[in-house]
């Protein structure tokens, strides 16, 4: 007899999540389920019902929202060789997080070690995929991947404009494992952490010198560059901004056509699971293991249960500084 499933439900546009019932999906051959330990909160989540009539008219109600989570497996398909009941993983681009049982695709998901809480590995998913697709993939920037052990410096700069959000601190932390020197901005209060994470100079966004200080720090090479918000103005040489945030900024088509006129190739980035392989198969698990790899930011976990996820959604609007919104799940 399968688990008894429930899930915090999107029943209507404009509405809170309502707790609820669900079915249990068992996995297909490539899939595994896990019991939800945590889940994470990103800014797409409670944009959805708060937008729906404008931005995403595709989702049908009833609806369940949510793609980052952490659990234990308890159950796999029958071409799944990577995991067995009783792991407990990570994984990405889930389809309905907002519940106590989550189907995940075998590709796209990683193991954590025991040091590593549920709540904290929860951070990792969507970021970790935005920041990946960003970085690697060959209609964005296409650097080299990243690698355990670390390759040989390649010679080459990579700026992270807002290295403390969620994108930054990962995207950060993988262009370094790939074997570029990374320059970061953020808060002074975050530089610690962005120097903790690989970056080898931080500077403040806010300085009315930022540019040409990380210009010069640049030593008159060409510069690469990917942003989060707040974003640069004028965005640096090569730039690729995540989607979902750039399409939630008021002012982002004069950005847009502002940037186009200075001859500044401008891209976004939207996770998709082109990448995963790479990542969550190949790279990342080990580099957790082995310390080299940091969850981060902060999980900042403000309630216990799926009913606990509307006060997560207020939270997150109001915002929080480098850290992420997380719910746990996991029994007491």
């Amino acid at each position: 007899m399968p688990p008894q499933n429930k899930a915090a439900w999107l029943r209507a546009p404009a509405t809170p999540l309502s707790v609820g019932s669900a079915p249990y999906t068992p996995p297909g051959p490539q899939e595994l389920v896990i019991k939800n330990g945590a889940v994470a909160i990103n800014p797409v989540d409670w944009v959805i019902p708060d937008k729906r009539g404008m931005m995403f008219k595709w989702i049908k109600d009833p609806f369940i929202l949510g793609t980052d989570v952490a659990g234990e497996v308890v159950e796999v398909g029958s071409a799944v060789t990577r995991f067995k009941v009783g792991d407990r993983r990570i994984m990405t681009r889930a389809k309905g997080a907002f519940q106590l049982y989550t189907v995940l695709v075998d590709h796209m998901t990683s193991p954590i070690p025991p040091t590593l809480s549920f709540e904290q590995a929860a951070v990792l998913p969507l970021a970790l995929s935005t920041a990946a697709c960003g970085l690697f993939l060959q209609d964005q920037l296409a650097l080299s991947l990243p690698t355990i052990p670390h390759p040989k410096p390649r010679g080459k700069t990579l700026l992270i404009w807002g290295g403390a959000t969620s994108v930054g601190c990962n995207a950060i932390q993988l262009a370094v494992a790939a074997g570029y020197k990374v320059i970061t901005t953020s808060s002074p209060q975050n530089f610690e952490l962005m120097k903790k994470l690989g970056a080898s100079q931080v500077f403040d966004y806010k300085s009315k010198t930022v540019i040409p200080d990380i210009t010069g720090a640049c030593n008159g090479d060409k510069f690469i560059s990917m942003a989060t918000y707040p974003l640069p103005d004028p965005p640096p040489t090569t730039f690729v901004i995540p989607r979902t945030v750039f399409h939630l900024l008021s002012k982002n088509l004069e950005y847009w056509i502002k940037s186009k006129l200075r001859g500044i190739k401008l891209g976004t980035i939207f996770a998709d699971t082109a990448i995963g392989k790479a990542i969550y198969v190949d790279f990342l698990g080990d580099a957790l293991k082995d310390g080299s790899y940091i969850a981060a930011p902060e999980a900042y976990i403000v309630g216990h249960g799926l009913e606990a996820v509307n006060k997560a959604f207020e939270v997150s609007k109001k915002g929080v500084r480098a850290k992420k919104v997380v719910v746990s799940l996991a029994e007491s």
